[in-house]
This record gives C-alpha cells, structure tokens and sequence, in this order.
C-alpha cells in the first residue's frame, strides 16, 4: 500500500527513550535524507521488510541518508524496553531507534501501520509513504533519488523468520487468539472472556480455524494457559507458520510441536528441532513450520508442558 503526499514530517520528540542514539531532533535531521520505519518486533509483515532498511541504511548512510525506526508496540509486553533492546540485538539493527511506548510519534505521523515507511528530504518534507511489504526496488530507487545518487540495487535476501513470503500459496490470514480481534474459534462452546475455562479441541478444524484444550484464560489480546498440558490448534494453507508468544513468569516454558499429528521432521521452523521440540523463553514470534516441498493444507498443534504460555497471533508465510 502506498500514498503520496508532501507535508513537513512531524517531531520525534515523544519518544520516551532512543536506542543506538541520543535523541534527534528535527533541527539536527535537517540536510540529511530519512527513512522513518515504523515498526513492532513481533509483527512478521516487518520482519521480512526488516533487511531491505538494514540494507539500505549500510549502503547509504555515507551518501547522507538516516534510517529512524520507531517502535509503537501492538502488544502489552511490546512496552517493555528490554525486548525491544534484544530485537535490535538479534536483527543486527544499528541505526537509531525511538521508542513510542505512548504512541505519541504514531499519533504525529497519523499512522496506522506496520511496517510503515516514511521517504524525508532533506528539507523535512515527506516525499512519499508506503505501507506493508513489497515495492522494493521503488523505494531504494526513491532514496537514490532523495540522495542524489545512481547505482546499482543492493542485493536483499532474507533468511529465517526474514524470508520472503510463499505468497503463491498463502491462503490462511493473520489469526488472533485473544477475543478483541479473535476469529474462526472452534472449541465447542464459546469462549469465556477474561475467565479460566477448560476448552475442547473438536474432532475437525476448517481452514483458518483454531481451537484451545486445556485450561485457558481468555483475554482481549491473548490466551493465557492456566494448567500444564494445554495446547492451540489451527488449521491453515502456507509455507510457513508462525505463533506469538510470552510467559506470565520468568521461567523457561518447554513445549511440542505437532504437524498433522507427527513430529514436523524438515518441516520444523527455526524455533525447534525436527521433534517438534521448543522453548518459550522470550516475548516475541516463533517460526514453527516452514515446508520445503508439497505446500497444503495442515493442522498445527502447539502443547505447552508447564503453564503461564500466553499466545497472542498465528501469522504465516
């Protein structure tokens, strides 16, 4: 998604800290071209766009352009700094990156994405917006532009959690476990909002369905298992897939990972071994599945040993 507009870009002062950096102002940006990536570490969409900035930012910072992420979290334990710190760490990010725990650059920029991309002259005015993945070579050519420059593209390619998507054959949406943005639920009965209950896995689950078992608390924006042994299911059509996790304590928490009712083998994610065997120990995405050959339909089943697991989105590729 793109929009094209020319207005002046707004103040970063609402960060309420800055990593890699000390705060930047608008006075001390001018004269420099910028990229404002707006960005949540858990959101897959942002992670496989994730490379292409890194790339741009190594490749053009001496020709004058800066690259500003801005991380506005989607969910509650996305405020905490020190994950934020450790997705820098992991994604090899250098730039500078303002943290909006109070959505106070988001609301500045009226923006209502991730991943957003913002194009900044050099006099301050936003010279172009895109949003979400894609239009690569568009927007290094823009920064080019911006620069005053004229090279050859930088070659981009992701790997893990960072590879493109299979978008061919990716058929199942985004699917959220808590009850604000919760769809296609399949546990018989509905769910019981902001209350431990114990749910039922159904026989069959539809594409795009899910279902708990086991002893759950439903939330706005997660599940919370309440008693060892639970599990989430979900039943989809991609390449990849993915869960968004935490824990309720500091903890390790072990679980198992189960494909159309086998150990995944070369199927497995980055995230466990070809047992299926994983470890939720940080708040952030978890790559479960990725298939190398004969892309379907399959039903993902995720059983957590010990409980305090909190699942938030399955996202595929």
């Amino acid at each position: 998604m793109t929009s094209v507009g020319r207005e002046a870009m707004p103040s970063l002062a609402g960060a309420t800290e800055w990593l890699n950096s000390e705060p930047l102002s608008l006075q001390a940006l001018l004269g420099r071209v910028v990229l404002i990536d707006f960005w949540t570490l858990t959101c897959i969409n942002w992670l496989r766009t994730e490379p292409y900035v890194r790339a741009w930012w190594r490749a053009y910072r001496r020709d004058g352009l800066v690259v500003v992420g801005v991380h506005t979290p989607e969910f509650s334990f996305e405020h905490e700094v020190y994950r934020v710190r450790q997705a820098t760490q992991d994604r090899s990010i250098d730039y500078p990156v303002a943290v909006d725990n109070d959505y106070a650059i988001w609301a500045a920029f009226d923006n209502h994405y991730w991943p957003a991309l913002y194009f900044v002259d050099s006099a301050g005015v936003i010279r172009d917006r895109y949003f979400g993945e894609g239009r690569y070579q568009e927007s290094e050519r823009l920064i080019q532009r911006l620069l005053g420059v004229d090279r050859d593209l930088v070659p981009v390619t992701g790997a893990g959690v960072e590879a493109e998507a299979d978008w061919a054959r990716l058929r199942t949406p985004e699917t959220y476990v808590g009850y604000e943005r919760g769809e296609n639920f399949a546990s018989p009965g509905r769910a019981v909002l902001d209350q431990r209950r114990a749910y039922e896995r159904p026989d069959r689950l539809g594409v795009s369905q899910w279902a708990l078992a086991g002893e759950w608390t439903v939330g706005r924006e997660r599940a919370v298992l309440e008693q060892a042994g639970g599990s989430v299911a979900v039943r989809f059509h991609a390449r990849d897939a993915h869960l968004v996790l935490s824990t309720a304590g500091r903890d390790p928490i072990p679980f198992r990972v189960l494909l159309d009712g086998q150990p995944p083998g070369s199927a497995r994610g980055v995230d466990i071994d070809e047992a299926g065997n994983g470890v939720l120990q940080d708040g952030r995405l978890y790559q479960l599945i990725r298939q190398h050959r004969g892309v379907r339909e399959r039903t993902l089943e995720v059983t957590f040993l010990e409980p305090g697991a909190e699942a938030y989105v399955f996202t595929f590729g």
